[in-house]
This record gives structure tokens, C-alpha cells and sequence, in this order.
């Protein structure tokens, strides 16, 4: 074909077939794919048909299914104030079913969230290069820094779970609200 680069034609196989002919190369990309998940009482909130936690998982399972597919290793962390839940990056089917699994039935032990911890257990146990999609809905404070230590390392994917609510409250007067991880309550007008 006019256009194809010269230095990919195959010498070879053009002289004994006669006639042009170009190599393909299909790219053999083995990633590491990290899940860090936010599994804090933050996710325990939901308007529409899901909780924000349920969308979490939902989208994890989703990317740890693309990942296979494309024949990379999976692996998970949970965390919450604490890192709680770390699951080794590996290959095949039945890893990444053991990795659902874990993201649907785990249970929390703690209820605060402690972004810039989890990154910095994640640090110290991923040594290769690795993409990694961090599922939280961000309720945090100075966890900046850490992001900024990730993302030198590795390919860092933010993925924000926000309800609609969290944006604006319906206008019904007096409502008491109370914060699911610290269990302060307040009266908001």
C-alpha cells in the first residue's frame, strides 16, 4: 500500500513470493493494573439506584474484566482510614474472580478514609511500573502530595464517585445531616 513504511517490508518473503510484503506488529503490553479502592462509610450514600460504594465496585470489576482481556496483571487494594485489603497484581480469570469477590463481600473495619496512606502502602509494594486507578469519591484532606508521589511512578487514574446530592440538597426547610464517617451531626437549612 502507498503510505506504508518502507523499513517494515519483509526482504525475505517478498523475494520468494514476488510480490510487496509488509509485517505487522500486533504491541505485547503485559501492565500491571493496580484497583485502589475506597471502601470508607462515605460510600454507604446513594440518591439514585446505587450507594456510591456499589458504583465503585462496579466500575472496578469492570476494569479488572478489561484488564484479562487485554492480558494484563490485576491487583487490588481496599482501604479505609487504614489500608485494609492488599491483593498481589497477577494474572488469569480466576485471580480476577478472587478480586471481585473480595470487593463484594468486604466488610470495613474502619469508617474514615485515608487516601494519602493507602498510596504510600502502594508505593512501597509496587516496584514495577503499573496503571493505577484510584476509586474514591475524595472526601479527604492533604492526600495532594501523595498523588504527586504516585503519579511519578506510575500512570495514576482518578475515578470520582459523586452522587447528585452531594452537589445540592432538595429545598425542604430544616433537615438534620449527620457525616457517616466521623458522626458529626449538623442542622442545614
Amino acid at each position: 500500500q502507498p503510505g506504508d513504511d518502507v523499513r517494515h517490508i519483509d526482504w525475505n518473503v517478498t523475494a520468494r513470493v514476488g510480490a510487496p510484503f509488509i509485517k505487522v506488529f500486533d504491541e505485547e503490553r503485559e501492565l500491571t493494573v493496580m484497583l485502589v479502592v475506597d471502601a470508607s462509610a462515605s460510600g454507604a450514600f446513594g440518591s439514585q439506584q446505587q450507594m456510591k460504594g456499589e458504583v465503585g465496585v462496579e466500575m472496578s470489576a469492570l476494569l479488572a474484566f478489561a484488564a484479562i482481556k487485554n492480558n494484563d496483571r490485576v491487583g487490588l487494594l481496599i482501604f479505609t482510614d487504614e489500608v485494609e485489603v492488599f491483593v498481589p497484581p497477577k494474572k488469569g480469570r480466576k485471580h480476577v474472580l478472587r478480586v471481585i469477590r473480595e470487593l463484594l463481600y468486604f466488610q470495613p473495619r474502619g469508617r474514615g478514609t485515608s487516601i494519602a496512606g493507602a498510596l504510600e502502602y502502594l508505593n512501597r509494594v509496587l516496584h514495577r511500573r503499573s496503571v493505577v486507578f484510584v476509586v474514591s469519591d475524595f472526601l479527604d484532606r492533604d492526600y495532594e502530595q501523595a498523588l504527586q508521589w504516585v503519579k511519578r511512578r506510575h500512570d495514576l487514574i482518578a475515578v470520582t464517585l459523586v452522587d447528585p446530592r452531594e452537589r445540592q440538597l432538595p429545598n425542604v426547610g430544616f433537615i438534620s445531616l449527620e457525616d457517616a464517617e466521623s458522626g458529626r451531626q449538623m442542622v442545614v437549612d
